[in-house]
């Protein structure tokens, strides 16, 4: 059986809305494009790092029509190549376009379609897709999650951990690591059971 892996960008109040760009997202938030400013090197290997070995994406709607909007016409470049090469899995209650070659329409049971593309993948990212993600989260239809914070609060716009959020124990799966501008890659899989309790006495 295959993995699922969440990849999220955040801030330190776990804002993760529109972090590529202005335009990406942009109805009542005004700070799309805010990790602009803090890549570095490191973060940029984390993340090329990261997706080694993916074999399938699994995406949100809107993530989708930003990425089919513009990876076709990319031709150089590690990322490019990958995300033209593998699947794509959308996840939609209405019928986009899904002209991007290797593109599919997932059915209306999440939960059996998430189950079916871990059967035929080892290693599927998912990109953004923060609705998608809530749902995943909430389900825990989901392994390891990638996530980087960065050193900034925005004080408003959707956030990774939203309503709905469910008790869910995580374990870390290597030490994190920081950038010079001061992002850091946190790293963790999903864990049994629900967080426990005790007295600190």
């Amino acid at each position: 059986m295959g993995q699922i892996h969440l990849e999220l960008f955040a801030t330190l109040d776990l804002v993760g809305q529109a972090p590529g760009g202005p335009d990406e997202d942009p109805v009542g938030f005004g700070f799309g494009g805010w990790q602009a400013p803090l890549l570095d090197e490191v973060s940029g290997a984390q993340v090329g790092a990261a997706y080694e070995g993916t074999d399938a994406l699994l995406l949100g709607r809107r993530t989708y029509e930003i990425f089919a909007g513009y990876w076709p016409d990319q031709t150089e470049g590690d990322i490019a190549t990958l995300f033209n090469r593998v699947p794509k899995y959308v996840a939609s209650r209405g019928r986009p376009d899904l002209s991007w070659a290797g593109s599919t329409l997932l059915g209306r049971d999440l939960a059996a379609s998430v189950r079916e593309i871990r059967d035929r993948h080892e290693n599927v990212k998912v990109v953004g897709s923060l609705n998608l993600v809530q749902t995943l989260l909430r389900e825990k239809l989901f392994d390891v999650l990638d996530l980087w914070i960065h050193p900034i609060v925005l004080g408003e716009g959707k956030k990774v951990f939203d309503g709905g959020a469910v008790p869910t124990n995580l374990t870390l799966l290597e030490p994190p690591s920081a950038g010079p501008q001061g992002a850091v890659h946190l790293r963790y899989g999903l864990a049994d059971g629900v967080p426990a309790t005790g007295d600190m006495g």
